[in-house]
């Protein structure tokens, strides 16, 4: 999206913080041209590298800022402490309550919201009394396959490709149904899991049975992931819950049907059930199996869902259309600035409750797991 927002005038870079330091994976080395890390002592307060945080953005004369709702505290409550000067638009990437507590602990200090999903928009104007006239949906893109060849490799006969491609966790992704929904389908459906994780080791553990059937890539850099999903027919998606689900486009755009559960104004926004792709219920693992085999026995049916996948990302999900909406939301919140609160002094810097761990952190995750699963369903 940043090439695309140059062609519009708005110039986009990165911050991020670490200790002095810190090292980082060098396949990451071209991103430091569009952007750069606020770097702080080990050990530097929470208010000292927020300094550091500010004084970055006014040395790089910035005139506004995305805050991507806790993928850090103190860039997410940095928003509280800015000066007036600054614009912002907080984004905001999942459906999960404490995602929802940390947007609502700063949306007075924030000029408009982007959520990643309508259910995400809806959720925070109906049940938190966000401003709808400031807060918008604004879905993820898919990569840009126009501009690689497109060439999908051919798959052996009786077989068929399957991967789960994210993050290895169970909580959010339901991984640990990935053994349950193999036991129901034949050794000739290969699972390949790409990405890293906490529950990793234990999916291997729960999957030795199947060692045949399955393979396990681990992390996958982001320029590799079109090309393994063109060598792969399906994308299966377990997950309890998402914000999005940009792995869902990336999958069609490459052609690779997606298979994954129902998360009201989630999947159901990106996936026609049964046109370009499949919805299944969350957790039922025979539904799952079940739409599985059925593509694996109708190699028409799955070709022209490989096509119509294909359609619907290039059409609808590209960075050229996510690109646009952004302008649009910066151009009006520009032009139309609306109040907000006033800014905080740094001396008093703190984390609001929204920012800070709540009694949810002790509730089991099998207990966690049942709530989420449940409140999808309903």
């Amino acid at each position: 999206m940043r090439a695309a927002l140059a062609e519009k005038g708005i110039d986009v870079h990165w911050l991020g913080m670490a200790t002095y330091g810190t090292p980082y994976d060098a396949q990451w080395r071209p991103e430091f041209s569009y952007g750069s890390l606020v770097e702080t002592p080990n050990g530097a307060s929470e208010r000292d590298q927020a300094e550091a945080l500010v004084e970055a953005l006014e040395e790089g004369e910035f005139d506004g800022i995305f805050i991507n709702v806790l993928s850090d505290r103190i860039q997410t409550n940095i928003a509280r402490y800015l000066p007036d000067k600054f614009l912002r638009i907080m984004i905001v990437h999942n459906i999960t309550a404490g995602t929802y507590s940390a947007a609502n602990a700063i949306k007075n200090h924030v000029h408009a919201t982007v959520g990643v999903s309508d259910r995400i928009r809806s959720d925070l104007v109906r049940k938190l009394g966000f401003p709808a006239d400031r807060t918008f949906a604004i879905p993820h893109a898919a990569s840009a396959p126009t501009m690689r060849q497109f060439r999908r490799e051919p798959n052996p006969a009786d077989t068929l490709r399957v991967i789960f491609l994210g993050r290895i966790e169970d909580a959010s992704k339901g991984v640990f149904w990935l053994p349950e929904i193999f036991a129901h389908l034949p050794q000739s459906i290969h699972l390949t899991v790409a990405g890293d994780g906490p529950d990793l080791e234990s999916l291997k553990s729960k999957m030795a049975t199947r060692q045949r059937q399955t393979t396990f890539l681990g992390a996958v850099h982001p320029e590799a992931v079109f090309d393994l999903l063109l060598r792969h027919d399906i994308l299966v998606m377990p997950s309890r819950f998402e914000g999005f689900g940009l792995t869902i486009t990336e999958a069609m755009s490459a052609g690779c049907i997606p298979v994954v559960s129902r998360i009201r104004g989630v999947t159901d926004t990106i996936v026609d059930d049964g046109t370009n792709g499949f919805l299944f219920t969350i957790g039922n693992v025979r539904e799952a199996a079940q739409i599985i085999g059925q593509i694996h026995s109708s190699r028409k049916t799955a070709q022209w869902m490989s096509d119509a996948a294909r359609h619907k990302a290039n059409s609808t999900f590209t960075i050229g259309n996510m690109a646009e909406r952004y302008d649009d939301v910066i151009r009006h919140v520009t032009a139309h600035r609306p109040a907000i609160a006033l800014p905080l002094k740094m001396r008093d810097w703190s984390m609001p409750k929204g920012l800070r761990s709540g009694l949810r952190t002790f509730v089991p995750r099998p207990v966690k797991n049942w709530l989420r699963m449940m409140r999808e369903r309903i």
